[in-house]
């Protein structure tokens, strides 16, 4: 792949800070079973039941993991409703954004930002639409996608709550596979089947659902706290 010069002062800086040894491990089983999904599954929309969930953090932790490893990972914040992605700017100026883009304001190359992690570009949301189940069902949705295919490893989408609205389904029709996060102890099985059956009923694979927020003092994984220090201590250069 081709290496860019990359100008810092230009890129944005996200409030990324240092997870806790067993979450940052658990990010990479997440990475790991994505990957093992296959190369032709570039293209992931994200979405839940509904809302605080802590699928917008789980998001760029996710994206964060995989340009780790090397990968040019494009994220797109789809919540042309409720975006929480502008919050996590710390540093930059955001020219354009999705809703731009959608509205045919820009190119879809000037609504991508650089971020200072290596690797990791965004596509924020920070102008709310009046109509935006009808700009993301877009034609110009497609062709975007289309041509960020070409330019990066893995485009993450993250969608709003499909518990809540339909953009997640309209988004899907243009994706190669669908994750679900569902928060521990707050959604009911009848929603978080409800979200399944919508997510499936688009012909896009459910891939995988992720369960957030475990208490993990009731699921007695007492050993995340106690092997995270062992290790992060015995093998600190290697985790």
């Amino acid at each position: 792949m081709e290496q860019v010069e990359v100008n810092l002062a230009e890129c944005i800086t996200l409030k990324m800070p240092e997870l806790p040894y067993e979450i940052n491990e658990e990010l990479k089983v997440l990475r790991t079973n994505l990957q093992f999904c296959g190369v032709e599954k570039k293209v992931i929309c994200v979405t839940s039941a509904v809302a605080s969930e802590g699928k917008s953090t789980t998001v760029l932790n996710l994206c964060r993991s995989i340009a780790e490893q090397q990968k040019r990972v494009l994220l797109i914040d789809a919540d042309l409703r409720r975006s929480v992605f502008r919050k996590k700017v710390k540093k930059g100026k955001l020219n354009y954004d999705l809703s731009h883009y959608l509205s045919g304001q820009c190119t879809a190359e000037q609504a991508v930002s650089q971020t200072t992690l290596d690797g990791l570009d965004v596509i924020f949301t920070v102008v709310t639409p009046p109509n935006p189940s009808e700009l993301l069902g877009s034609e110009l949705m497609k062709q975007m996608l289309d041509t960020m295919r070409q330019q990066y490893d893995y485009i993450i989408i993250d969608c709003p709550p499909l518990g809540m609205v339909v953009d997640a389904a309209v988004i899907a029709q243009y994706c190669d596979g669908a994750i679900i996060l569902i928060s521990a102890g707050e959604v009911s099985y009848r929603a978080a089947q409800d979200v399944v059956r919508k997510m499936e009923n688009t012909k896009c694979p459910v891939l995988g659902v992720v369960l957030n927020k475990v208490d993990r003092r009731k699921s007695g994984k007492y050993y995340g706290k106690y092997y995270g220090k062992y290790y992060g201590e015995k093998y600190g250069g290697y985790y």
